[in-house]
């Protein structure tokens, strides 16, 4: 096997694993705040991606299905951390937006996160970083080009 191949085959071996090692290293720290990693995903990703979120644009940042994104969301508004709101543009979809304590909170965790990337990424250098999400946004764009591709075909 060249080594390019030898080198792409244990990247893309060593992509799960390592999000799943993220997502153990990263939950102490979302727990700590008194919810759920899996509800905490939806909340930051409201938070990161600027508030009036479609539901169905959230489910594929989260990267779950439908029904599962609206169970995580309906624990999120009954505990008053997100509000949900049907979409002026479209009354068919839902947009999701933060409350004051939802973002408090979402604040708090991205802070406490921030220190954890700090201390796990310390021996890793700024070049590297920019090279790994370069090589992220590669395969960022294969999967787009996939996804269009498909729609087209269907």
């Amino acid at each position: 096997m060249p080594q390019i191949d030898a080198l792409r085959f244990a990247f893309t071996g060593q992509l799960m694993l390592s999000g799943r090692q993220w997502r153990q290293i990263s939950q102490a720290a979302v727990t700590a705040h008194g919810i759920s990693a899996a509800a905490a995903a939806p909340l930051l990703f409201i938070r990161r991606l600027g508030g009036g979120v479609r539901q169905v644009t959230l489910a594929d940042y989260v990267g779950v299905e439908g029904a599962t994104l609206v169970r995580l969301v309906d624990q999120l508004c009954a505990a008053d951390l997100v509000r949900r709101e049907v979409d002026p543009s479209d009354r068919r979809a839902n947009v999701l937006s933060l409350t004051d304590a939802g973002e408090r909170m979402a604040e708090r965790i991205e802070a406490e996160l921030k220190q954890l990337r700090a201390k796990v990424f310390a021996d890793v250098s700024e070049a590297d970083m920019a090279a790994a999400l370069r090589v992220l946004d590669a395969l960022s764009r294969a999967a787009a080009a996939a996804s269009a591709s498909g729609k087209q075909e269907s």
